[in-house]
């Protein structure tokens, strides 16, 4: 019996040994396998889930494109901005090290404390910026005295600078930090907005192209520890750095405008071709510094600039919206002879003002300008002539004339924030007002008063294709990017327009400053084969009253922002126009006095910088050198009557 127990027991012990085994094995093909499939078949997979654990992809901010004028001149360039940081793991004692920094350069106490704070809030092993926009001298102390300084190291940068400042900063405009409306909205499609002091157009040719100059970020491929600590550098890709910009603008001119119109205390300037449209100056004054945007604006710089009352954020060539005054005579004129309602033989005899009914609208000059024909009128500024045509021919004809000469528009410049300016006519007073148009208004309206509103801009327009022949050119800073096409624009010619018409207003300002007893005779040029023509215009800005008259108060005896504006328009040659240039003081009185000089100073000087004699160097890299605009109130109807509009 204890035999055939001891069989039993055996066999028994023999099958759960072989399903134990059995189990085992079985259990063992089943790791083996899965460890085969995850080796083999899974093994790409894992291998980059691995490397992601051990590498840190970092991006590499793209250098900024470059802005630079016709002539290759550095706008905007990148500089090299030094900077020095602290690493809180290699130093015992942070403070001790900022105090000796504290030593070699302006350091306040201040900073160093909030470097502290903010060292608290990162890994030890990142770098904190202590301060940025270090000399030569401040990074030559460091280095040398980096042995005593633990923590501390220098690093490199870059910051955008604008080597002529105030007397670009609206044209170019200014870089800033990345907006949080902007990262939400493009952040995802570029990562690079989100890096730590990448900066965007703000405002002028930097926001208007700035993706063009943004440039495409690199990436370097960092191996890092368990703890993310840096051990070396795998890969890297450089970034492509953005479009290079290159304006019509010439530097130097634009320098020279802006130098003269500082000498008042807000006026704007235009130069531009003729005939193909290129702009060579748009200079504002006051200005601003845009170097101050880029580094980040005191609060206190910033406030003074939003409550100067001239305005230094507003590109007031572009935007700025004035009553044209007398500078407008010249489209009255051409629209009384394609209406037939003059002639250049037409005289109108002026006593000094101009009866409708029983009401009196008063010419500039009290005592009359007698008999004129239409040179006359224009080289003298006679209202009483444009009163009179104006209200023989009706203000819709002469609105048809200025729109096509560019006014009451935008103009499709490069620059996005153009304003349209005014345009009357009946249509639009209804549509404005709801109330039907006067007579009284055509004839303030004619001389550029009323509701009629022109930019700087468009003023400059309206007189190329008055100069050109009348070719509907359009103006512009930059065609391509990178190279600056110098052929001239195909522009329609506006087949409206007779040549003869034409040179009777040519005529005329060619009289106004080469005549004696034309209002710009005192600014003619007299450099033979370099002469110009004109117009003056005296723009009210408030009406003056009978009372104010019989006071004898006069225009310069009143606040500053209640004085009469004062423009130019102009070109120059007279023989085969190039230049036409506008100019525009705010409430500078007079344009003879004021606005007049300035024009022919700039027309001067761009003739003797004529682009068509100078090499052009668009091949070679440059050197890097170490808002809202004035909109008047509407002018209900009557403005400006029994006044006149003041000295052209």
């Amino acid at each position: 019996m204890a035999k055939r127990s001891d069989d039993e027991g055996y066999r028994t012990f023999s099958r759960r040994t072989v399903l134990v085994g059995g189990m085992q094995l079985i259990g063992l093909g089943v790791l083996g396998g899965r460890l085969a499939y995850l080796q083999v078949v899974e093994g790409n997979r894992y291998k980059v889930l691995s490397d992601k654990n051990r590498i840190n992809v970092r991006l590499i901010s793209p250098p900024r494109g470059l802005i630079v004028d016709r002539f290759g001149v550095p706008l905007a360039v990148n500089v090299e901005n030094f900077q020095v940081h602290i690493i809180r793991e290699q130093t015992q004692d942070m403070q001790a090290s900022l105090l000796a920094l504290q030593k070699l350069i302006p350091l306040d106490n201040q900073t160093i404390g909030s470097v502290i704070e903010q060292s608290r809030r990162v890994p030890k092993f990142v770098p904190v910026k202590v301060k940025e926009e270090l000399t030569w001298e401040e990074v030559a102390k460091i280095e040398v005295n980096l042995p005593d300084l633990p923590g501390l190291l220098i690093d490199k940068g870059e910051t955008r600078n604008y080597p002529y400042g105030i007397e670009t900063s609206h044209l170019t405009g200014y870089v800033g930090a990345v907006s949080e409306e902007v990262l939400k909205a493009e952040g995802g499609k570029e990562p690079v907005l989100s890096l730590p002091g990448f900066k965007i157009g703000k405002n002028g040719v930097e926001r208007q192209y700035d993706r063009e100059m943004r440039g495409k970020a690199g990436a370097v491929e960092i191996e890092v520890n368990v703890v993310g600590r840096e051990v070396r550098e795998l890969k890297r890709k450089e970034a492509t750095p953005g479009d290079r910009i290159t304006l019509t603008i010439d530097a130097e001119l634009q320098r020279f405008a802006h130098e003269l119109l500082t000498h008042e205390r807000s006026a704007s300037a235009v130069v531009m071709d003729a005939h193909t449209g290129a702009v060579y100056v748009m200079a504002s004054h006051p200005g601003y510094d845009p170097n101050l945007f880029s580094r980040g604006i005191p609060y206190n710089i910033w406030k003074s600039l939003l409550e100067d009352s001239a305005l230094p954020l507003s590109y007031k060539a572009l935007v700025g919206q004035y009553p044209p005054g007398s500078t407008f005579k010249m489209i009255t004129g051409l629209a009384g002879l394609e209406s037939g309602v003059t002639n250049p033989q037409r005289t109108v005899y002026c006593p000094g003002f101009y009866m409708m009914g029983k009401q009196k609208f008063h010419c500039w000059r009290p005592q009359g300008h007698g008999h004129v024909n239409l040179t006359a009128a224009i080289q003298k500024s006679c209202d009483t002539y444009f009163y009179t045509i104006a209200n023989e021919m009706g203000i819709d004809k002469i609105a048809e004339v200025a729109r096509r000469f560019g006014l009451g528009s935008k103009l499709g410049f490069n620059l996005e924030d153009e304003r349209p300016g005014i345009i009357p006519d009946k249509n639009w007073k209804y549509a404005r007002f709801g109330e039907r148009w006067h007579n009284g208004e055509t004839v303030v309206n004619a001389i550029g008063q009323g509701y009629v509103l022109a930019t700087p801009l468009q003023l400059a327009v309206m007189t190329a294709r008055l100069v050109n022949g009348g070719y509907a050119v359009k103006p512009w800073i930059t065609e391509k990017i990178g190279e600056l096409d110098q052929t001239p624009q195909e522009a329609p010619k506006m087949t409206e327009v007779k040549d003869e018409y034409l040179r009777q207003i040519l005529k005329g300002m060619e009289s106004v400053v080469n005549t004696q007893g034309g209002t710009a005779y005192g600014s003619r040029i007299a450099e033979p084969g370099m002469e110009m023509g004109g117009k003056t215009g005296t723009a009210q800005v408030q009406r003056i009253t009978k009372e104010q008259r019989a006071l004898g108060i006069k225009n310069e005896n009143l606040p500053w922002e209640q004085r009469h504006h004062a423009l130019f328009v102009g070109y120059a040659p007279i023989e085969s126009p190039r230049y036409v240039c506008s100019v525009v003081v705010e409430h500078g009185i007079g344009g003879s006095r004021t606005a007049a000089p300035i024009a022919k100073e700039l027309l001067l000087k761009a003739q003797l910088r004529d682009p068509s004699s100078m090499t052009v160097r668009l091949d070679e890299e440059p050197v890097t050198h170490s808002m809202e605009g004035i909109v008047f109130p509407d002018r209900k109807p009557g403005h400006g009557t029994e006044t006149g509009e003041g000295p052209g």
